[in-house]
């Protein structure tokens, strides 16, 4: 294989799956198009695809069965926007207005759901092996954010039900994508484990670099609104580790501030504090988590911009973003450490770039 960098090798072959992307989430019906095309057209990094390509390097390279595979798996990404940004109340996504913001709730909803039935389409092409684990990562995706919404059961540690969570919402696509490009290029068996363990551990250190990412960048550079997930009442890795020294005796004056201000206890002079916790309770039910109790309190507290702001800034300068970085850096070694039985050259070397690439970004 000539000397070429990993964009000089895709750049081709991800030109033709944008193509077929186009024309998945177009429609007939001109009124179904535009919010079925709104994100497809916005953009992003297209780093599913991309593994799936770079995979099938590993055996007899990109065929139609890997173009299609690319689409599905990108074609379901994009569905589990429409739905997150409807759960996280989120205003933008990739630089433009969400579309829950532009067609409302139910539309966006909706709209995820055909694109999921898209991709479905798209892998029965495939052949059943496709469809299984097509199916097996949808149902991850499902759970993983049941487990995020519900947050952990009493007694098991937040740290770890945290990445289990981020290896089922990210991790299981990505890690699909992987195995797709590398099976569907008819590579050796064993090459086909390897790239699926690795994009399950590199799709865990990228959402870890996107918590930091998230509330460290400003949002021109993301296309999205920092600190949504603390305004939904979701605890992204930098806050467990505040909780994590906060129960050990260890957190600073800083992060105690930064978590009475989460928690609806601490906003200076009072404001942005709930007034309603017991009102927030009783309306969530006697059967809901204390996960959702405290959610109920955060959104209360941190609905003005301004103090949300706040707690973003304070966090930006607070070491526990550092902290919440070396994991991603951990995690993206670990899942560079899974290729050393594949064949020395380009093909390896990229997929290590691969892996630096998603933890050393600014969106």
């Amino acid at each position: 294989m000539s000397e070429t960098t990993l964009d000089d090798l895709l750049a081709p072959e991800m030109e033709r799956v944008e193509e077929m992307l186009r024309a998945a989430t177009g429609h007939v019906e001109g009124q179904i198009a535009a919010p079925a095309s709104h994100l497809a057209e916005a953009g992003g990094k297209r780093l599913r695809p991309m593994l799936a390509l770079l995979g099938a390097q590993l055996g007899t390279g990109v065929n139609e069965e890997v173009r299609q595979a690319a689409v599905a798996v990108e074609l379901t990404h994009l569905a589990t926007l429409y739905h997150d940004d409807v759960m996280d109340s989120a205003p933008l996504r990739r630089g433009a207005l969400a579309a829950h913001q532009v067609w409302g709730n139910s539309v966006a909803i909706l709209t995820g759901d055909l694109l999921f039935a898209r991709a479905s389409r798209i892998v029965a092409e495939l052949g059943p092996e496709a469809v299984k684990l097509h199916a097996v990562t949808f149902e991850r995706l499902c759970l993983g954010q049941l487990h995020e919404t519900m947050g952990p059961l009493e007694g098991v540690d937040a740290v770890e039900h945290y990445i289990d969570v981020l290896a089922d919402k990210t991790g299981s696509l990505i890690a699909a994508s992987a195995r797709y490009g590398a099976m569907f290029a008819d590579s050796d068996p064993a090459y086909v484990v390897v790239m699926e363990r690795f994009g399950e551990k590199v799709g865990i250190a990228f959402q870890l670099a996107d918590d930091v990412i998230d509330l460290e960048s400003d949002s021109a550079v993301t296309g999205k609104t920092p600190g949504t997930d603390l305004r939904e009442g979701v605890d992204t890795m930098p806050i467990l580790l505040l909780r994590v020294a906060a129960e050990a005796g260890t957190l600073d004056e800083a992060g105690r501030e930064i978590l009475a201000r989460l928690d609806g206890t601490g906003a200076a002079d009072g404001e942005g504090a709930s007034t309603r916790p017991a009102e927030d309770a009783a309306a969530l039910g006697a059967g809901d988590s204390k996960v959702r109790r405290g959610a109920a309190i955060r959104r209360d507290s941190l609905q003005r911009d301004d103090a949300l702001a706040a707690v973003v800034e304070a966090l930006r300068v607070h070491p526990v973003l550092e902290q919440a970085r070396e994991m991603a850096r951990s995690w993206a070694a670990d899942a560079v450490a899974e290729l050393e039985s594949l064949p020395a050259g380009e093909v390896r070397k990229s997929l290590y770039d691969f892996a630096d690439a998603l933890v050393d970004r600014l969106a």
